[in-house]
């Protein structure tokens, strides 16, 4: 099969385009007014005010909190690092990588001061990149929408199992693939539901959200701390090991067990997708972002520090018939009503989490669809008049989420390999903008930046991505069989291909070129080039 011709690449900017003109583009300069005119500062990025600008810096953090949310993500992945590493991968584990994904939260948040925007990592990269702009935004873009619905995907479909294991405990309900399947649709719909209703309930429900994590985490540790008889010694908790992985190195078995965390720290960049509804949005998006990061690095060590010390039985945990081993350990510590309650606890917060997922799928796959990215992207562009959003969008993430699923109900093993995408198509999105703005002399920070810490948070984000990339695509289990093989680089390959033919297929011909922006903004050609 012969390659299409390739088109001819998109002119590099001059030296005159590349340097910054403070009338022409204030992003590019960066504000140094006392207040943010945001409808002007998005104009001159290319986009007229659609959306409806109603979050406060604090439902912004929420939102992007939601998401990390440390008692979905801690809780559903917690076996991964119970089988590799065991406590010392949790408990030291967590700050560490914390300390690197801050790094890139930084490093992305001094991006998002200068573009906020709702379309953000692909945004970011065609407007950093030096050559071939459109091709940059374009990978970047479906790194990101694709990371963004298999996300959605594995947390509702993680909260489904989370809700049927309480509601096995609770009724005696049999648990089953259907039956979680089903779960999984009415949450999801539920989340499409409340998202269609108005940002305004958005930003109620992500306050709300924040602070049930928050206090959520206040009472479980309280009841794993004053309620069991016995607790594990501090040296137990922070520095035993195990290695069920079926790998004889030690070493290579705690960097996987460091999986728990880096799959947990995700989603923080909905502060970026949400910006064009944040006020004040050039510091109170960026700051949303870093908050998310580290509020869920000090909550979730307390969090994991505190469900490690209360194991009772570290087989009984792992081999427990619920399916979720901090469920296991909440009984045998608080006993089962206590027990039932804190599992309560976390499936509100995993339903939350959910919610907030659509929220930032949503705003990209609108962003990009404006851009003209998706097929039907005038459909899914549009935004309700009555409510401010983007209801159309909406419904497709949730559409695509659903079909991302389905496999779920044949074999939980093909349910991972598609969402395995997750994580890895996130954080290539992520790293992206940020190497591009490292390699690019032009940038000038806008009002929320690193100063002279940016280049070393900058270069070590782009290490620490790299590395983590390469952990994922590594088998996690020896033996490697069809139930234990890794299908995450199966996963980032046909991404790219299918990135790669739909360029050529028609993205090259309909990708941020004239696209409608209302009469005194510009058409995104004229500013990527």
């Amino acid at each position: 099969m012969s390659v299409p011709p390739s088109p001819p690449a998109d002119p590099p900017l001059d030296a005159s385009a590349r340097a910054v003109q403070p009338d022409a583009d204030p992003a590019l300069a960066g504000s140094s007014g006392s207040s943010d005119d945001d409808e002007g500062m998005l104009a001159s990025l290319g986009y007229k005010q659609e959306l409806h600008r109603g979050m406060s810096g604090f439902s912004n953090f929420a939102v992007s909190f939601s998401i990390i949310s440390i008692l979905a993500g801690c809780i559903t992945s917690y076996a991964i690092a119970m089988n590799a590493g065991g406590p010392i991968a949790i408990s030291i584990g967590w700050p560490l990588v914390g300390a690197f994904v801050l790094c890139v939260a930084m490093a992305m948040a001094e991006v998002c001061s200068v573009y906020p925007t709702a379309g953000g990592l692909y945004f970011w990269a065609g407007r950093l990149a030096r050559r071939n702009q459109r091709v940059w935004a374009w990978y970047v873009g479906w790194f990101n929408f694709l990371g963004e619905v298999a996300v959605t995907a594995a947390i509702d479909y993680g909260a489904a199992v989370t809700w049927m294991a309480l509601l096995s405990l609770v009724f005696g309900l049999q648990v089953t693939a259907g039956t979680t399947f089903v779960a999984f649709l009415v949450i999801i719909a539920l989340h499409g539901l409340l998202n269609t209703f108005g940002v305004n309930l958005v930003k109620l429900l992500s306050n709300v959200s924040a602070w049930w994590h928050l206090v959520g985490v206040a009472v479980i540790v309280g009841i794993l701390v004053v309620v069991p008889d016995k607790h594990q010694d501090l040296s137990w908790t922070f520095t035993h090991f195990e290695n069920r992985t079926g790998w004889g190195t030690p070493f290579y078995a705690f960097l996987l067990g460091l999986l728990m965390a880096q799959y947990t720290y995700t989603g923080f960049d909905a502060s970026a997708h949400v910006a064009e509804e944040t006020k004040n949005a050039s510091t109170e998006a960026p700051k949303g972002i870093v908050r998310s990061v580290w509020v869920s690095i000090l909550a979730g060590w307390v969090l994991l520090v505190a469900v490690t010390a209360a194991i009772q039985s570290y087989d009984g945990a792992l081999g427990t018939d619920i399916g979720l081993p901090p469920a296991q350990i909440f009984i045998d510590a608080a006993g089962r009503s206590l027990g039932i309650f804190l599992l309560f606890i976390c499936a509100v917060a995993q339903f939350f989490c959910g919610m907030a997922s659509v929220t930032a799928n949503s705003r990209m796959s609108y962003a990009f669809s404006r851009d003209n990215a998706l097929p039907g992207s005038r459909w899914w562009s549009q935004v309700n008049p009555r409510t401010g959003t983007p209801t159309n969008s909406i419904w497709l993430c949730v559409a695509c989420s659903v079909v991302l699923t389905t496999p779920a109900l044949v074999s939980t093993t093909a349910y991972l390999a598609v969402t395995s995408i997750a994580v890895i198509g996130l954080y290539i999105a992520y790293v992206v903008p940020v190497f591009l703005r490292r390699t690019n002399p032009d940038f000038r920070p806008g009002r929320w930046n690193l100063g002279r810490w940016s280049a070393p948070i900058g270069w070590v984000s782009v290490a620490w991505v790299a590395f983590i990339v390469v952990l994922f695509m590594l088998p996690p289990a020896n033996p490697i069989t069809v139930e234990t093989f890794n299908y995450a680089p199966i996963a980032v390959g046909v991404v790219l291909v299918f990135s790669t033919v739909t360029w050529f297929v028609g993205g090259r011909r309909h990708f941020m070129r004239d696209v409608p922006r209302g009469h005194d903004t510009l058409p995104a050609a004229e500013i990527l080039g």
